[in-house]
């Protein structure tokens, strides 16, 4: 959440300095890098995470291929810097794309031994590794903004922050790599299902800016990428440590024979219980958001992150779900989902964005989404023998609070509506949205929550939290847990 609050923070800054075609020229180049980082990424971490006692000659194992690995990416990104440029239109690609092959051997030589923070889940270690150099690169990138009003700005933040996150892992951790291959079964055991994934993960995550640039051009995929990265801020924030948080757990209660099905739908009701809000909080004022923060060119956004704010709180149930599938090495059939959601993203974004062009791409965008994270959330089900009543048990009460709040918002004329004027009238709008939908949402929970018996469930373990936080003394609610 910190390293997305600078992200944050410095999307607002950039969007005032640098052109949504500034954006979309490096969100494609750094697709493309991505995408071949892809195709050569072993999963050599998470097989290490799910080692019992993992000897020092499978850290080794595990450095080298990774330095291999980073070899072979710079190799052929450059080769395939100038095609890239060619295909879509813009020679301005090709020395951006070089540019990358810096970040992607700097990413082969990073320290194996950082992966203990994970196995232990010592995530102090992991915070300051990832927040030190996300300070360094946000304000040297700001900093090359309004120097060289370019989209050269953001490739000198990337790169800064690749190569700090690097030195960093060597400072905060003592192991000293040592270059063999001995161990290379016990990973390649874990290692073609997991590659696999990696490949396809990347292809459906980048594809629709693919399409979208390939399609409209440079400055409606800027406007798409950026409206894509806030629609999902609520969500990603939220699921995406947690989830890195649990696949740790999962697979810890893996080795122990430990049963993850109570775990399981008390993490997905505690995300939902946030995230729902959250998601089609940010879809309800993204008016208001858009014009205060970004400005009157990229009005194009507002629909879009209309449109993904609340489709893509779905992704709280498929993220958990796919982090536990792969806890019990179950990969095959997270892949041949993905295949299919990549061919299902690629049919619907296309198809909608050349008939309804970006809120065509959105509305593909969202369908894909749903069908996808759906699917795993079905898998993970049907791998720890619960029934769809059992999620819906712990997740109903967060759902109907959540709607009853963008119904609330949209009656008062606060939700998904387009806000004119002078800045502090929209300012003042946004905040009154906001408060009112907190206002609206946390009433009806506790409303529902109290109809309802006060069961064990999330909203107990939100206020355990709380509680603990704040450091006061409070009676057990009804029910044990």
């Amino acid at each position: 959440m910190c390293t997305r609050a600078l992200g944050i923070i410095s999307t607002l800054v950039l969007v005032r300095l640098l052109l949504p075609e500034d954006f979309g020229l490096v969100a494609l180049a750094t697709g493309f890098w991505q995408a071949i980082d892809a195709f050569s990424g072993l999963g050599v971490e998470e097989a290490l995470i799910r080692e019992k006692v993992p000897s020092r000659a499978l850290y080794d194992t595990g450095f080298t291929i990774n330095m291999l690995r980073g070899l072979l990416t710079v190799g052929v990104i450059v080769a395939g810097a100038r095609p890239v440029g060619w295909f879509f239109g813009e020679p301005r690609l090709v020395p951006v794309v070089f540019s990358l092959a810096i970040v992607a051997f700097a990413n082969g030589c990073e320290n194996i031994g950082i992966v203990d923070f994970r196995r232990h889940m010592d995530f102090r270690q992991e915070f300051i590794m990832l927040v030190f150099p996300r300070v360094v690169s946000m304000l040297a990138t700001i900093g090359a903004a309004i120097v060289l009003e370019s989209y050269w700005a953001l490739i000198i933040g990337i790169v800064l922050s690749a190569v700090l996150r690097v030195a960093g892992g060597y400072v905060l951790h003592p192991y000293r790599p040592r270059l063999g291959l001995s161990e290379w079964r016990v990973i390649a055991g874990f290692s073609f299902w997991s590659w696999a994934l990696s490949v396809t993960t990347l292809l459906r995550d980048r594809v629709d800016n693919f399409i979208v640039g390939r399609l409209l051009g440079m400055t409606p995929v800027g406007i798409y990428a950026i409206s894509s990265e806030i629609a999902a801020l609520p969500t990603t924030e939220l699921v995406a440590p947690l989830g890195r948080a649990c696949f740790s757990a999962f697979a810890h209660a893996r080795n122990a024979g430990s049963d993850v099905a109570h775990t399981y739908l008390r993490l997905i009701g505690t995300a939902a219980l946030i995230g729902l809000p959250a998601g089609f909080g940010i879809s309800l004022v993204a008016g208001p958001v858009v014009k205060l923060a970004f400005g009157d060119r990229w009005e194009g956004a507002v629909r879009l992150i209309e449109i993904l704010g609340a489709t893509s709180t779905v992704t709280i149930f498929g993220t958990l779900s796919t982090e536990l599938l792969t806890a019990y090495a179950a990969l095959k059939p997270q892949f041949w989902v993905q295949v299919s959601a990549i061919l299902l993203r690629i049919a619907a974004i296309a198809g909608f964005a050349a008939r309804f062009g970006l809120t065509g791409a959105a509305i593909g965008m969202s369908l894909s989404l749903i069908i996808e994270n759906l699917w795993y959330t079905a898998l993970a089900l049907r791998h720890l023998r619960l029934r769809a009543v059992d999620l819906l048990t712990h997740t109903w009460r967060g759902v109907l609070a959540t709607l009853g709040m963008a119904g609330g918002l949209v009656f008062l004329g606060l939700g998904w509506t387009t806000v004119t004027g002078p800045g502090v009238e929209v300012a003042g709008a946004l905040c009154t949205a906001v408060a009112a939908g907190a206002a609206i949402y946390g009433a009806l929970l506790l409303l529902i929550w109290l109809v309802a018996g006060r069961p064990a469930g999330a909203e107990r373990d939100v206020w355990m939290l709380l509680r603990r936080m704040l450091r006061f003394p409070g009676r057990r609610a009804r029910g044990g847990g």
